[in-house]
């Protein structure tokens, strides 16, 4: 069974950090792209970062040079670094895992982010 489980959401005021954590399993984990996501209220869901299994990063324009991603092969985790934040960061942010770049396979139940201006 493959289970990708997000930690490290919560609410941060303006201008702070959250580091977020998406541990997986059920998988063969080094052989996979994986991708943040993240979906506001009301918004469409979109891609945040991904990193593919040669650790080859793509971020969108709006959160490059705020967020970092990264993977740990052997903890079979990926991070989501975010700093300086803003109140529209405010989103469900996902993990998910893809066996063919942009063809994600698993996704994770998503962890809360909140920023208060």
């Amino acid at each position: 069974q493959v289970r990708l489980v997000e930690s490290g959401g919560g609410s941060v005021q303006a201008g702070g950090s959250l580091r977020l954590s998406c541990a997986a399993s059920g998988i063969i984990f080094s052989i996979y792209t994986m991708g943040w996501f993240r979906q506001a209220p009301g918004k469409q869901r979109e891609l945040v970062a991904a990193i593919t299994r040669g650790g080859i990063t793509n971020y969108a324009d709006s959160m490059k040079g705020r967020f970092t991603i990264s993977r740990d092969n052997g903890r079979n985790t990926v991070y989501l670094q975010m700093n300086s934040l803003k109140a529209e960061d405010t989103a469900v942010y996902t993990c998910a895992a893809a066996r063919r770049v942009d063809l994600y396979d698993y996704w994770g139940q998503g962890t809360q982010v909140t920023v208060s201006s």
